[in-house]
Order: C-alpha cells, then sequence, then structure tokens
C-alpha cells in the first residue's frame, strides 16, 4: 500500500501508532537542544549563566514561530493537496514555502542584530546575565536561516508520510549537538558561547540532510526550481494555515518576556534560572503531545481533505485520549520528584533548587488538562480553520494568562506568578472544549 493510499484507507490505530513512535523520538530529542544547553551550562558554567540562556528563551521561540509558520503552513497543505490527488500543487507549495524560509531567516538575522542589547534588557537581562546572554545570542542569530530550513523542511518530510526520516533528521542534529556541548563547553572551555556554536553546527547538519531529501528518490513531493517563485495565492494559504502556530510561538515568547521581568521584580536573577528549568520540563511534556499532533496531521489533513469525516473523528479522539494520559502520567511524576528534577540541572545552588521545585509543583497544578488543549489547536490547523485555531492559542498564552500575570504576583508575591499557568489553563480548556464539541457535530 502506497503512502496516499494508507493514509485514507488503512487503520486508523495502526497508522497513529506507526507515525507517533517516530514523531516522538524526533521531537524528544528536539527538545534536547535547548536542554542539553541549559544542563551543561548549570553544570559547567554557573548559577547566573544559566539564567542568562533563560533570558535567550523567548528569542529562541521567536525564531522557531518562523519555522512552524511557514512549515506547519506548508506540511498542512501538502497533506490537503495529496488527499486531493493534486501533486503539483503539493511541489508548488514547497517551492514557495523554500523560497520564505530564506527571506524570512535573513530579514530575522538583520532585524535581531539592529535590536539585540534592548531586546534583550526587555526580556529580563540584567547587568549580571546580559553578558552572557550577548555572548549567545550572537552566535545563534548567525545560525539562524539554518534553524528555519532544517525545521521547516524537516516538518514537511513528516507531512508527506515520511514520518520515520523526519525522525532519523532530529536524531542526527540533537546527536551532533549532545556530542560537541561537552567538547565546547568543557574541553575547550568555551563556555556559552561553545553551547551557540555547537547548537548552530547541528543545525546546518539537519539542513544539508532535509534539502537532500527533497532531491533523492525517497522524497514523494519534489523540490523543484521552477516552483521558487513566489506565488501570492500560495503565500496566503500557507500563512493563513501557519498563523495559528505563530501566534503561539510569539505570543508565548512576550509571556516569557513578561514572566522573566516579574521574576527580576519578585525573585531575581535565579528566580529566572528557575523558570529556565521549568520550561525545559514543560518543553519535554508538551513536546511529546506535539508527537501525537504530527502523528495525526497527515491522518486529518489527507482525510479531511477527501471528505471523510468518520476517519477525521477517529483520529481526534484517539488523539485527545493518548494526550491526556501522557498529561496525568508527566504530572504525577512532576508533583512526586521536583527536587530531583531540578538537581538534573543544577545541584549546587540551594536557593535555586528551592526556587525551581516550588514552581514546578506550582505551576505545573492543571498539567492534565494541557494536553487535550494542544491536541484540539492543532486539530483546527490540521483542517485549515486557521481563525479558530489561532483563537484557542491565544485564549491560553495571552487572553487570560496576561493579565493574571498582572494581577496576581501583586498579591501574592513570586507565588502569584506560578499560580497565574494554572488558572490560565483551566479557563481556556472550558472554551476549547466548546469548540471542539462544536466542530464534531459537523464532522457528521
Amino acid at each position: 500500500m502506497d503512502k496516499t493510499s494508507e493514509l485514507g484507507e488503512g487503520s486508523i490505530p495502526r497508522l497513529m501508532v506507526k507515525y507517533f513512535i517516530p514523531a516522538f523520538i524526533g521531537v524528544f530529542v528536539n527538545a534536547l537542544y535547548n536542554i542539553v544547553d541549559r544542563v551543561f551550562i548549570g553544570q559547567g558554567v554557573s548559577a547566573v549563566a544559566l539564567s542568562a540562556v533563560s533570558v535567550i528563551f523567548p528569542v529562541m521561540l521567536i525564531v522557531m514561530a518562523f519555522g512552524m509558520l511557514i512549515g506547519i503552513g506548508a506540511g498542512v497543505l501538502v497533506s490537503i493537496n495529496m488527499g486531493r490527488r493534486d501533486m503539483d500543487r503539493a511541489e508548488r507549495v514547497l517551492g514557495n514555502s523554500f523560497t520564505m524560509m530564506i527571506l524570512v531567516s535573513g530579514l530575522i538575522m538583520l532585524i535581531g542584530f539592529a535590536i539585540k542589547i534592548p531586546m534583550l534588557k526587555l526580556f529580563g537581562a540584567t547587568p549580571e546575565t546580559i553578558e552572557y546572554a550577548n555572548d549567545y545570542l550572537n552566535i545563534i542569530l548567525l545560525g539562524v536561516v539554518f534553524q528555519v530550513v532544517g525545521f521547516s523542511l524537516n516538518n514537511v518530510i513528516r507531512s508527506e508520510g515520511n514520518a520515520k526520516i523526519a525522525m532519523y533528521s532530529m536524531l542526527l542534529s540533537a546527536g551532533i549537538n549532545l556530542i560537541l556541548d561537552p567538547i565546547f563547553i568543557f574541553w575547550f572551555d568555551m563556555g556559552v558561547k561553545g553551547a551557540a556554536y555547537a547548537t548552530v553546527i547541528s543545525m546546518i547538519v539537519l539542513s544539508a540532510w532535509v534539502l537532500a531529501h527533497f532531491k533523492s528518490g525517497r522524497s514523494i513531493v519534489k523540490l523543484r526550481p521552477q516552483y521558487f517563485r513566489l506565488e501570492l495565492p500560495i503565500i496566503k494559504e500557507i500563512l493563513s494555515i501557519g498563523m495559528a502556530p505563530f501566534f503561539m510561538q510569539t505570543a508565548n515568547s512576550a509571556v516569557q518576556a513578561l514572566i522573566n521581568t516579574k521574576l527580576i521584580r519578585f525573585g531575581g536573577d535565579l528566580a529566572v534560572g528557575a523558570m529556565g528549568i521549568i520550561n525545559s520540563v514543560v518543553t519535554l511534556i508538551v513536546m511529546s503531545i506535539v508527537a501525537i499532533n504530527m502523528a495525526t496531521q497527515p491522518i486529518i489533513g489527507f482525510n479531511y481533505g477527501a471528505n471523510s469525516g468518520s476517519r477525521v473523528k477517529e483520529t481526534l479522539r484517539l488523539a485527545m485520549i493518548a494526550s491526556t494520559l501522557i498529561s496525568i502520567a508527566a504530572f504525577m511524576l512532576v508533583q512526586a520528584i521536583p527536587e530531583l528534577i531540578v538537581g538534573l540541572f543544577n545541584s549546587s545552588d540551594p536557593q535555586l533548587l528551592e526556587l525551581g521545585k516550588q514552581g514546578l509543583r506550582l505551576s505545573l497544578i492543571a498539567l492534565p488538562i494541557v494536553g487535550f488543549q494542544v491536541v484540539a489547536g492543532n486539530f483546527f490547523q490540521s483542517i485549515g480553520k486557521a481563525n479558530i485555531a489561532t483563537l484557542l492559542t491565544l485564549l491560553r498564552q495571552v487572553i487570560v494568562l496576561i493579565p493574571l500575570l498582572f494581577v496576581l504576583p501583586n498579591f501574592l508575591q513570586l507565588n502569584g506568578i506560578w499560580i497565574s499557568m494554572p488558572i490560565s489553563d483551566t479557563c481556556s480548556a472550558l472554551i476549547v472544549a466548546y469548540f471542539i464539541s462544536r466542530e464534531w457535530k459537523k464532522l457528521d
């Protein structure tokens, strides 16, 4: 059975397992990029350096946002056009998206260098952390094009049904990062610069790998130079679908910057470091759920394009069950051993250990309902309903959370920052449930 027949006729549970395993390995390894940097910097440089890298986190989210804007938008369109048996249109989408990746990456790099110091201060850098943060950012900005191209094209590889190849892509690049981090940080004594160089080199390898795929016989859609010329209708389609994850990431970046400034006020630099640890843990958990999204996206996109509502509903139902089980298991683990988790990043500073432990427990109280929300947002994105996906995303990360961050810390100090997150998750989950139930009826 070929890829297109499989997506339209194969067993849904078997397809999800087939696509989930490589997607999970890929995203888990991908999540290790920043986490490994933080572990090596926290253990090998200092707690202050760890806080500095946490200040860079909003910048990394912005870069990732543009990668998702193009890569996920293009991936969804490729899946839908494959479902319609329109391979020429799918390849035009791929060619246009590649040109967009190059242009957008160059723009990000230029703007980043132009505003980097005020940007770092806005994101929570202090006189103690700004030198570390600036050293790291200078190198990361030079590698933006490789990060955007590598991430975006790898998403298209997954969307065309080549989940295992997408997994190998992430294993290759993350493995290189994991090897180079201790070499540059410890053996060459390069500190935070070494971590940044390791990340950029691994992204260069990833970009070369995915480009080679689309010129090989393994790919279903081909990267053809005649389609590099931008076409406005295709650009609009890519951007409209990719806008939801783009807003999710940019909103997350803005919220992280706001959280950093609040943490500086109510907890100091080490509270920012604790937030960096919490973000690392959340990333691993959410990436596990994102792997479910990656497994279901080509199935949902293809069958929605083929007007097979029953297969779309079955895929969505299984995705919501699986994501909820993952969220519950992660919640139990975090609540049981927070001290051990924080100690992996830095075991020498007792204040950082206490801040991280308290932050983990409070900020992730509502974790069991997060998986359902992540899957719901991805579902609307996969069927091309970008407006709803964007609204649901902004609810949790902006519309509800930001007002809480301005109000609660004034009464509860540092704890007010931590509990703003689960309150936001709970409020937005109720609205997400309404939209999902309404769309479920339409699929009949």
